[in-house]
């Protein structure tokens, strides 16, 4: 139990899906009994009046039927409840329920019982009033400095206040440039309401003061009002907190001295009653409701202030003196005496849980049990001993170091790095395409043996252009020259499975893009070269079959059966790739465990270089938009400073001049500033997508070059490096300058025509082109050259010839 938990006395749940807040509780004597004793009154939004009068037998006792004094349902809903002297005549108590189209003011009275049922209640209405407009809140007082009797002030959702005289209406006024109705009170030694406006700033304003203004029979000001006439509203004092206020409270000292407290939304407030601050505290938690009453100290208030923490903190000023926990978020706190208890803190949760507590400590009656011993088994050891002696024996047998890595389908690796000999510094470095993300990609190793373990997740709304990782080790070898050790570095590879970034789908017959992939061998069923992404029907064949990325697009496979060739399709050319890929590696495997060697793969179909074109051309359009915002931005920035500077010269000028608007031309600039960041950073999100979509195109084109004219797997190097220079392009130096460089030295070099042009130089500097036909023109080119005969390589001899044989190689 935890030692500062809250002491339930008593504690009910209210209703069924009922709602409430902070003013359905009240605590009153409300059927005048003159006993002292308190009685609970709740209302809910459903319209439910609920008058409660606990009596546990025993603390923590649930509610009884007897505790229950009155339950009746008002049919609208109950906004807030109050008990005062509303009935002319009398100076009894009365219950004053106000919703949202009417104020009602009921008698509560008791029935003595004659059998155990006990005493009989009920509640008699006195008088109500009909409201022409919708109610918010109300407070009542002695306004005006009236004797025995309070009046009653109701605040509409326009911001009217609307004063009745118990049972007579007295005047309405408007509050000046009232948007939103908030927290209303009276003070009573200023004679004076106090609320807290939608400009965030609390204000007063003199009963006397509303009472002899303008009758508000509309709401705008009237041409007497605005030349002054004397009859205008004006405002007493007001206070900018600089936040919404959740309540107000006043509380008395004494006849001489009183104060004003605010709830806002992350401090509370403690004025004096002319407006000005006695003391503020910033709040660690979001508040729901608050208290303050007199404390024992001179001089002192206390607070209870409830926050959606499930927590109760009780404030003497400004110094926390105690914090207990409630079962329930509170949006209502009341204090009072029940039972001949005194000092209950009652608590209303929003969907209708009433506890009656106390502060207070128990005994923590927990103790920690006995460990039992357990013998030792010493046979049992010495085979465990033996069979981790056996595996040391094994580790120790192996030679050099070598790099084992490990996943299933859940996408944990496991890296165990082992060795014969000592080493020292050895770091694990591991590399994956974004938006894969790894939970840890940087290791260390103390002692060899030792195994680590990560995730790869994916974390975006597109697909990444690889599913292979790289995993380094960079480490120390000491020797008899060098102690220190010799720095080496190993690497692997390894595959990332299919499922990480796709799903099973639904195929699709149709699509946009489509590639058909020759092989020399007959067909294969789909499922058993994917057996996680279909079900197995009834004769094994599978000749279809659909993939879902994650990201959110589809791609078909298709595998004919009478002739040797798969086609791949789909909405999107650059979501071709993976699953083309895919399909020739798992291809390859499948027979090579069938032990057929000569297995191969071609293109025969038409190189689709408009598709390649299209991405092409819009992640260049992506990088000029960043240039233009990137520019713009800087522009105003530099009037931003430009216009702080001028500023700062007037504000320290000894006879300041005019502003001249410079303000609202700051205030537009900084505006401006902010939208073209927030552009920018949304451009480089679309960039890096588009850029992650044309790796994922280019390793597609070329692959289909690649079987297309059957080129070597050094070949094949060659055009990854020269259409993949950079994982990762910037404003700076880009995928179009880097790639075009590339392209055109392969075709001044092992592609010319001539020896014409191997002679042209290329220029050593890279600049962002004006557009990408020429890059377009290179690539086009490029393709042309290798159909009619040419053939990559990397001598740079120029009596070589330029246009090689054709390799036989396939891949």
């Amino acid at each position: 139990m935890s030692l500062f938990k809250a002491r339930d006395w008593w504690s009910t749940v209210l209703g069924e899906k009922e709602e409430f807040d902070q003013g359905c509780l009240c605590l009153a004597d409300v059927d005048n009994t003159g006993n002292g004793q308190d009685k609970i009154i709740v209302g809910s939004f459903m319209g439910y009046l609920r008058i409660f009068n606990p009596h546990p037998v025993k603390t923590g006792d649930g509610a009884q039927a007897e505790d229950l004094l009155l339950e009746v349902h008002l049919r609208d809903p109950i906004l807030q409840v109050e008990v005062g002297k509303f009935v002319s005549g009398t100076e009894m108590l009365h219950l004053a329920v106000l919703h949202s189209r009417k104020l009602c003011v009921y008698s509560v009275s008791g029935t003595l019982g004659n059998v155990e049922h006990g005493n009989q209640y009920q509640i008699k209405l006195m008088y109500e009033h009909n409201l022409q407009r919708t109610a918010c809140n109300m407070t009542y007082g002695s306004f005006g400095g009236v004797k025995g009797r309070d009046l009653i002030c109701i605040q509409s959702m326009d911001g009217m206040l609307m004063v009745f005289e118990q049972e007579s209406y007295a005047f309405g006024r408007f509050l000046p440039g009232s948007l939103l109705p908030g927290p209303l009170a009276y003070s009573s030694r200023t004679d004076s309401f106090i609320t807290v406006s939608s400009c965030q700033q609390v204000e007063s304003y003199k009963y006397q003061v509303l009472a002899f203004a303008t009758d508000a029979d509309k709401r705008q000001e009237t041409e007497q009002q605005k030349l002054g006439s004397g009859k205008r509203l004006v405002v007493d004092w007001t206070l900018n907190i600089g936040e919404q206020a959740l309540d107000i409270c006043i509380v008395s000292f004494n006849q001489l001295a009183s104060s004003v407290f605010v709830l806002g939304e992350r401090n509370f407030f403690c004025l004096k009653d002319n407006g000005q601050i006695r003391f503020m505290k910033k709040l660690d938690c979001s508040p729901s409701c608050f208290l303050p009453y007199c404390s024992v100290s001179e001089g002192t208030m206390n607070t209870l202030i409830g926050n959606h923490n499930n927590m109760l903190h009780i404030y003497q000023d400004v110094t926390l003196k105690w914090a207990t926990q409630l079962p329930h978020i509170p949006v209502a706190v009341r204090v009072g005496c029940l039972h001949d208890l005194k000092g209950v803190i009652v608590t209303l949760s929003d969907d209708g849980h009433l506890q009656c507590s106390y502060l207070g400590t128990d005994p923590s009656l927990f103790q920690a049990p006995k460990v039992e011993s357990r013998e030792l088994h010493y046979d049992e050891l010495d085979i465990e001993l033996k069979e981790l002696q056996k595996i040391i024996k094994d580790v120790n047998k192996s030679q050099g170091i070598s790099l084992v890595t490990f996943y299933d389908l859940i996408l944990v690796f496991i890296v165990t790095l082992q060795n014969r000999l000592a080493l020292q510094k050895a770091k694990l470095s591991v590399y994956v395409q974004p938006p894969l993300v790894l939970t840890c990609d940087q290791f260390t190793f103390e002692f060899m043996g030792k195994t680590v373990a990560f995730s790869v997740y994916l974390k975006g709304s597109y697909t990444p252009p690889e599913l292979e990782g790289n995993a380094v080790v960079s480490y120390s070898r000491p020797s008899d020259r060098n102690p220190d050790g010799i720095p080496r570095v190993i690497q692997c590879k390894f595959r990332l499975p299919l499922k990480l970034i796709c799903l099973p789908g639904q195929p699709s017959k149709t699509a946009s893009h489509k590639l058909t992939i020759d092989t020399n061998k007959s067909p294969v069923s789909l499922l058993s070269l994917f057996p996680g992404f279909a079900n197995q029907s009834e004769d094994g064949q599978v000749n279809i079959m659909g993939f879902r990325f994650l990201g959110g697009s589809r791609v078909t496979l298709l595998a004919s059966k009478t002739s040797q060739r798969y086609r791949i399709q789909s909405e999107q050319f650059e979501d071709l790739w993976l699953i083309t890929n895919e399909l020739i590696i798992r291809l390859q495997e499948y027979f090579e465990k069938q032990g057929i060697k000569d297995f191969a793969c071609s293109f025969s179909g038409s190189m689709p270089l408009q598709e390649y074109f299209e991405l092409i051309d819009h992640h260049f359009e992506l990088r000029i938009n960043g240039e233009k915002l990137e520019e713009l931005l800087s522009e105003r920035a530099v009037q931003f400073r430009a216009i702080q500077r001028r500023l700062l010269t007037r504000f320290k000028d000894k006879t300041p001049a005019p502003l001249q608007h410079l303000d609202t031309l700051l205030d537009g600039t900084y505006k401006q500033v902010i939208a073209l960041a927030d552009a920018v950073e949304e451009n480089q999100d679309n960039l890096f997508q588009s850029f992650t979509k044309l790796r994922s195109a280019t390793h597609l084109v070329i692959l289909l070059i690649g079987l297309w004219q059957k080129l070597s797997p050094d070949q094949v190097a060659i055009l990854e490096a020269a259409f993949l220079p950079l994982q990762q392009d910037t404003q700076e130096l880009g995928w179009e300058e880097t790639v075009d460089a590339a392209i055109s030295h392969l075709l001044k070099t092992c592609l010319s025509k001539s020896s014409k042009e191997q002679a042209l130089n290329l220029s050593s500097q890279l600049n962002i082109p004006k557009d990408t036909s020429r890059l377009k023109k290179h690539i086009t080119l490029l393709c042309d050259r290798l159909a009619k005969g040419g053939r990559l390589c990397l001598s740079t001899d120029a009596t070589a010839p330029q246009i090689m044989l054709p390799s036989n190689n396939t891949v």
